[in-house]
């Protein structure tokens, strides 16, 4: 087996979990995290933000924080 065909059967294997703990968790409390909203269930529990997204909002922040120490030091002179 290649490392490749190796960390495709562990990926694997770890969505197979994954969805396992998913169903048990579900089926333990149907209506844990949920609320109705017009008839339909909506999620109220924490977002997830992707990675691509995250890294947008580090990348922005950074940048404030540049701007933020070009500013004072543009006043301390």
């Amino acid at each position: 087996m290649t490392r490749h065909e190796i960390i495709v059967a562990l990926d694997q294997e770890i969505q197979r979990l994954e969805t396992a703990r998913t169903l048990i968790r579900s089926s333990h409390d149907v209506t844990a995290g949920l609320a109705v909203r017009n008839g339909q269930p909506q999620r109220t529990g924490k977002r997830q933000i992707s990675p691509e997204g995250r890294r947008r909002i580090i990348e922005a922040q950074r940048r404030r924080w540049a701007k933020q120490k070009k500013e004072d030091g543009a006043k301390g002179r």
